[in-house]
């Protein structure tokens, strides 16, 4: 097998949510460990799950594994990030100005985009200051999903631009100084990600056209980065080993017709294909593996695991089909939840609904996964660019009206901040919730931690709305009481049967909770358990479903869904005709 080119010392693993990014990250890690080389492996995803990769717990500082002398890891602490960054900017001002100042300062440094920019700011030491990763061969970021991974290398540039053009002194993010100081930093960064020789984006895919999709868009956009030294891993391909089996065909041809109408962007990369395993890729031994073409299947024994206690996805439906209100999936990338939404709405439609559709994702596919178009169902997206340009026309014609040219210009200064883009986002997310009292409105919404970026935004934004557009909205003012409403707001949260979209989803449902909102219903999608299979590799895979099947079940939920596995009549042996994956 064609093994990836690990020679540079800075290594991104990038791709859409749910491939794999962390399992090749860290097994990319061990084997340059085994070639004697010092690494450090740096989670920037809100949602890292490096601590039950390797089984030990992973703090903010360097930790060493200890299996593995050579390789150490650490998570970025958004919010332990954005707290250091505020008391950084604010507190020599404290007993020096008045309270009522500070409170000011602490106010307009409450946004989610501080967190963001924190966090950046931890990113770019990593990458930007050579004297943070002193006596380090390599490092390696296991990156967050592409939306928030492009957002994030695309920072350097944005703020660079803001600082240039910048002239009051304060902005979205507090006193300007903070970011003054960061200049050359950045500047040491974009240097960096554009740099062949120090920097290789490795995306991270799946044999499935949403995934490879995905990938080939941020490939693009590196590419207009400059970011051009690119390879490519697919990871899960299936072959199935008993060609009798015929869910084991569909999965195999299914997973073959994606991978042959790669885009182009992605066929013109060096690129290594790795199997389907049986097991998750958990532990050192597995990870060890992991790049290996052969592997042991684990003989199952025993019946598939006891779902006899779980609704189906009809069932949901009719428990959905009551008023109208807002239905929104949330979960860890890649858990099927825009198909899920979609699924919902268009049943929902067919028994005469009135449905709106819609997402705030910006890698969303809901107009795709609907498939035909129904007379009661309208489909929609929160378009980051129209919604920015509207709520700037908004803000000049309202708040900048009267300015003089001084007011104006620090005005116009603030919305060509990159925060200007999340408030605009919100806004329309709001808005979109409002019109949930005229019809059902499912929302497919974005990777778990921009959710709750954009739940936090109802906490926190309206005092960033307030600054710039002087008013809130009625929209804005309602939202977060609507979600807190069980009988407007229902949320389901969408899981895979595996440890990490599980245990996320827990995370997440513990979030809300803390907000106020309780989760409808769990949904354990894509699941193998209420399927024949016969095939040694799935039965394997079926069998390690019931852990987590029994957590949701008996600790996560009151009401569970299950889901099965999908694949449609695509195959081309008689077998397989009659079976829907």
């Amino acid at each position: 097998m064609t093994f990836l080119n690990l020679a540079t010392p800075n290594l991104f693993f990038t791709g859409k949510g749910g491939v794999g990014k962390t399992s090749t990250s860290c097994a990319a890690g061990l084997r340059l460990v085994e070639q004697e080389q010092r690494v450090l492996l740096v989670s920037t995803d809100p949602a890292s799950n490096l601590e039950e990769v390797f089984g030990q717990s992973i703090s903010s500082d360097p930790t060493e594994i200890a299996a593995a002398p050579g390789l150490f890891a650490l998570n970025v602490d958004p919010e332990a990030a954005a707290e250091t960054y505020r008391e950084k900017l604010i507190g020599p001002y404290r007993g020096i100005l008045p309270e009522s100042a500070i409170s000011s300062m602490e106010e307009q440094m409450a946004g989610a985009c501080t967190v963001e920019i924190a966090a950046f700011n931890e990113f770019a030491r990593l990458l930007g200051d050579p004297e943070a990763i002193k006596g380090f061969d390599h490092v390696i970021f296991d990156t967050a999903p592409t939306g928030h991974t492009l957002r994030l290398l695309t920072l350097p540039t944005a703020w660079s631009g803001f600082i240039d053009n910048a002239s009051a002194g304060t902005s979205c993010l507090g006193p300007l100084q903070g970011l003054v100081d960061q200049r050359d930093l950045y500047a040491s960064t974009v240097d960096a990600l554009s740099d062949s020789d120090r920097t290789t984006v490795v995306l991270v895919s799946r044999p499935e056209q949403s995934a490879l999709t995905e990938a080939a868009r941020t490939a693009d956009e590196f590419n207009e980065l400059d970011i051009t030294n690119q390879q490519l891993v697919i990871n899960g391909v299936f072959k199935a080993n008993d060609r009798s089996d015929p869910i084991a065909l569909g999965l195999e041809y299914r997973g073959q017709e994606a991978l042959d109408s790669i885009p182009d962007t992605l066929s013109r990369l060096p690129r290594i294909d790795l199997p389907l395993r049986p097991s998750q890729v958990v532990g050192l031994q597995a990870l060890k593996e992991f790049f290996t073409p052969d592997f042991d299947i684990p003989e199952v024994f025993g019946q598939a695991p006891d779902i006899r206690d779980w609704s189906n996805f009809d069932a949901l439906v009719d428990e959905l089909d009551g008023s109208g209100g807002v239905i929104m999936t949330m979960g860890k990338g890649g858990v099927g939840k825009t198909t899920v939404a979609a699924d919902i709405a268009r049943s929902l439609a067919i028994r005469g609904r009135k449905v709106l559709l819609t997402t705030t994702d910006p890698a969303a596919h809901v107009a795709s996964a609907v498939g035909e178009e129904l007379v009661n169902l309208t489909v929609s997206r929160i378009d980051p660019e129209k919604e920015v340009a509207n709520y700037r026309e908004t803000v000049l014609a309202t708040t900048g009206k009267n300015l003089d040219a001084d007011g104006l210009a620090l005005l116009e200064e603030d919305l060509a901040s990159p925060c200007t883009e999340e408030i605009a986002v919100f806004q329309a997310f709001a808005e979109t919730v409002d019109d949930a009292k005229d019809m059902v409105v499912v929302m497919d919404t974005a990777p778990t931690g921009h959710t709750i970026l954009l739940l936090d935004a109802a906490q926190s934004y309206h005092k960033e709305v307030s600054r710039q557009a002087k008013s809130v909205s009625e929209a804005v003012l309602r939202l977060l009481p609507r979600l807190r409403d069980p009988k407007f707001t229902r949320i389901v949260l969408c899981a895979l049967p595996e440890a990490t979209p599980v245990h996320e989803a827990a995370q997440l449902q513990n979030d809300l909770r803390r907000a106020g909102i309780e989760p409808f219903a769990w949904i354990a999608n894509q699941s193998l358990s209420p399927l024949h299979v016969t095939d040694p590799v799935l039965l394997a895979r079926r069998a390690q479903e019931k852990r987590y099947l029994d957590e949701i079940e008996n600790e996560l939920s009151s009401n569970p869904v299950l889901i099965e596995l999908k694949t449609g009549n695509q195959t081309k042996t008689k077998a397989s005709q009659s079976v829907q994956i």
